[in-house]
């Protein structure tokens, strides 16, 4: 134990580095994925079949290809094709682009979940489709995505250690670099994995707290 503690204040410093990195890639990733996962939950409630299936077939494509590739394609391949992007870049925009998918199904479940007789009720009164959905759904679909929505936070908090492999300095490289030159690898990812933790647990309550609120409704 004494070691752990002395190894603690000695790559502390370091993997907070890393730590930094990873908070910069998961609100990064999350910003991008949130407003990518509203426009695919908007285009498939439009109630227009092209771009319904358009949406669709976006989600189902983005769903069928795992992280890792789509990290290594867009940091490996993209320069081939002239766009070369720095690995902090692909990384949010990776992962961002992963989780729009399952964000605009958390969207599209909360936005079908309000009453068809409110936004009746709304047209009614000469509200049109997109004012229909900025006054009357979405204020009350944001309530109820709000714990799915936690829970993608978390995941994808979890999921920015990916980036370490197209060379992001997040923490999990930089606990994987400090393990690989001590050889302390038990201490090291013991502190890596205690870190981690540290970040989840306020988002775990969060998302506890958001579905007690949703409960009492």
């Amino acid at each position: 134990m004494k070691g752990f503690w002395h190894d603690t204040v000695e790559f502390f410093p370091i993997l907070m580095n890393g730590v930094a990195l990873t908070i910069v890639v998961t609100i990064g990733s999350l910003l991008l994925s949130t407003v990518l996962g509203l426009v695919w939950a908007m285009m498939r409630v439009s109630g227009i079949k092209v771009l319904s299936t358009i949406s669709a077939s976006v989600i189902n494509v983005i769903r069928g290809i795992p992280i890792i590739v789509l990290l290594f394609y867009l940091y490996f391949v993209m320069p081939d094709l002239g766009v070369t992007l720095s690995a902090l870049q692909a990384a949010i925009l990776g992962l961002g682009i992963a989780y729009s998918a399952y964000q605009a199904e958390n969207f599209r479940a909360g936005i079908e979940a309000i009453d068809k007789g409110q936004i009746e009720a709304a047209q009614s009164i000469g509200m049109g489709w997109w004012l229909t959905m900025r006054r009357v759904v979405l204020p009350q679909a944001v309530r109820i995505v709000l714990p799915p929505y936690g829970n993608v936070m978390i995941m994808m908090l979890k999921d920015s250690s990916q980036a370490s492999t197209i060379t992001v300095a997040e923490l999990a490289l930089q606990g994987k670099l400090i393990a690989s030159s001590t050889f302390k690898n038990t201490n090291v990812f013991t502190l890596v994995a205690l870190m981690y933790l540290t970040m989840s647990i306020p988002l775990i309550l969060l998302v506890r707290h958001f579905e007690k609120r949703a409960g009492k409704k």
